[in-house]
């Protein structure tokens, strides 16, 4: 399995309420039509620098629409990439190509001012981030994904989140299988206890679940995080 070739199994998907950020192309959110092409190759940036050096895999649920919806890349918004964020830095993402935004500012669907100037922000994100960086993880020793590598929204609207089903997660396995085959000397640590079991479901060793960051779990997340690399 070769970056490249998992880039065009990414490619290939497609489901409805799904949107696949390395294929697909919303005229109400995008910047321009090649706007899927800017997140491969942010995508394929982002493995390939890490190939023979990560340590860990983190996996979540799925893709959100403040995050990979615009970057391609797992738990990382657009700030990230573009300067504005407060503690991460493009190059701590990737440094073979150009950081590049994908939402489009102009666009009358996206109605936060800051968001309009500065791109998406992803608080639970920042929290991944961040504890990467207070226990002093290098990032490129550290392979972000989703168990649903995909954004799955609500009826229409491309700017909200929805939680995959159990057949989505199903359908995310056979992905997430062929990136562990990309490090396979990384250790798997779980997202919340859907990613978990997921995994785990198809016998795969989860080295820890991390309590999710969202709704009041920051700081558990965060001291879970810090144990583990501890004990590393």
């Amino acid at each position: 399995m070769s970056v490249e070739r998992f880039m065009k199994r990414l490619q290939a998907f497609s489901a409805p309420q799904v949107f696949n950020p390395w294929k697909d192309y919303d005229e109400r959110y995008d910047i321009h039509k090649r706007s899927s092409l800017i997140r491969r190759r942010q995508l394929s940036a982002y493995l390939e620098e890490r190939i023979g050096k990560a340590k860990m895999l983190i996996i979540a649920e799925a893709v959100g629409y403040q995050g990979g919806r615009f970057t391609g890349i797992a738990m990382t918004c657009e700030r990230m990439l573009l300067g504005f964020h407060p503690t991460v830095s493009s190059t701590m993402v990737f440094s073979g190509v150009e950081p590049t935004r994908t939402s489009n500012g102009s666009s009358v669907f996206i109605t936060k001012q800051t968001q309009r100037e500065k791109g998406f922000n992803e608080p639970t994100d920042s929290v991944v981030w961040n504890a990467m960086l207070d226990a002093n993880m290098d990032p490129y020793e550290v392979v972000l994904w989703n168990i649903f590598p995909f954004h799955p929204y609500k009826g229409d609207d491309g700017l909200t989140n929805r939680t995959p089903t159990n057949e989505e997660l199903d359908q995310g396995w056979a992905y997430t299988s062929e990136l562990m085959k990309l490090f396979p000397d990384a250790q798997i640590l779980g997202v919340g206890q859907k990613s978990s079991q997921t995994l785990q479901d198809y016998g795969v060793k989860v080295q820890a679940t991390l309590r999710h960051p969202a709704n009041g779990g920051a700081g558990l997340y965060k001291q879970q995080f810090k144990e583990f690399c501890e004990t590393l």
